[in-house]
């Protein structure tokens, strides 16, 4: 056997501890009158708002939205099948980034108790240039692992050099007998990649798995 193909997937993942967590927090009130509503929500939200903005002075908060104030109205039913008069409901919702999860689940606990303060979940997550370093360290760890697995092959073969063809996302390496005028899908360096972030409402934060995969074809000889 003087040459072979040799086609192969590699996988790679890593664990990464979180550097920041988001948290989203709604400000809720309804009633009867809407101005009195609007003006009910307002008050509510301004201690939250506070509470973020010294957070951010201090720096334990790196960044912070909130989204305008949102009104809607409802009719209700009565028991006996006729329509109430409407019902007003108004909410401000903010978002947060904390840096460490202490200062998060501190923030968290002081502000649960406040009237009409509703805690949402929590999106744990990396700096960008942490995530963007890690995902290129895990592609070429999974490129090297195809790498490895072809070696296998071709030594289990009697072959002693394997020469890359090509290297694609998983599911879009060519077969070797395309579609009648569909042309050979070719490596751009691709990989794909999987995030698992932790669980909503943990205020521990879990490790994120970040993982690639690969499929590459080689020429043994």
């Amino acid at each position: 056997m003087s040459e072979v193909t040799v086609t192969v997937r590699g996988e790679h993942e890593a664990r990464v501890a979180p550097e920041r967590a988001t948290i989203r927090v709604g400000v809720r009130a309804d009633g009867p009158e809407r101005t009195a509503v609007v003006e009910n929500v307002m008050r509510l939200a301004e201690p939250v708002r506070s509470s973020i903005t010294d957070r951010a002075d201090a720096g334990s908060v790196v960044e912070w939205t909130s989204k305008r104030l949102s009104v809607r109205a409802e009719r209700p039913w009565s028991n006996d099948g006729k329509r109430l008069a409407p019902v007003y409901y108004a909410s401000i919702d903010f978002t947060a980034t904390f840096a460490e999860a202490s200062d998060l689940s501190i923030w968290v606990s002081d502000i649960s108790p406040w009237d009409g303060v509703e805690v949402g979940w929590v999106d744990w997550h990396l700096t960008t240039a942490t995530r963007a370093q890690v995902e290129r360290d895990v592609a070429a760890s999974a490129v090297g692992v195809a790498v490895a697995r072809a070696e296998a092959y071709a030594g289990a073969l009697g072959l002693d050099e394997v020469t890359p063809l090509e290297i694609a996302d998983v599911g879009l390496i060519s077969s070797g007998q395309p579609l009648p005028g569909a042309p050979m899908l070719k490596a751009r360096g691709g990989v794909a990649f999987a995030a698992d972030a932790a669980p909503a409402m943990e205020y521990e934060p879990e490790e994120i798995v970040i993982s690639a995969t690969v499929e590459a074809r080689f020429l043994a000889r």
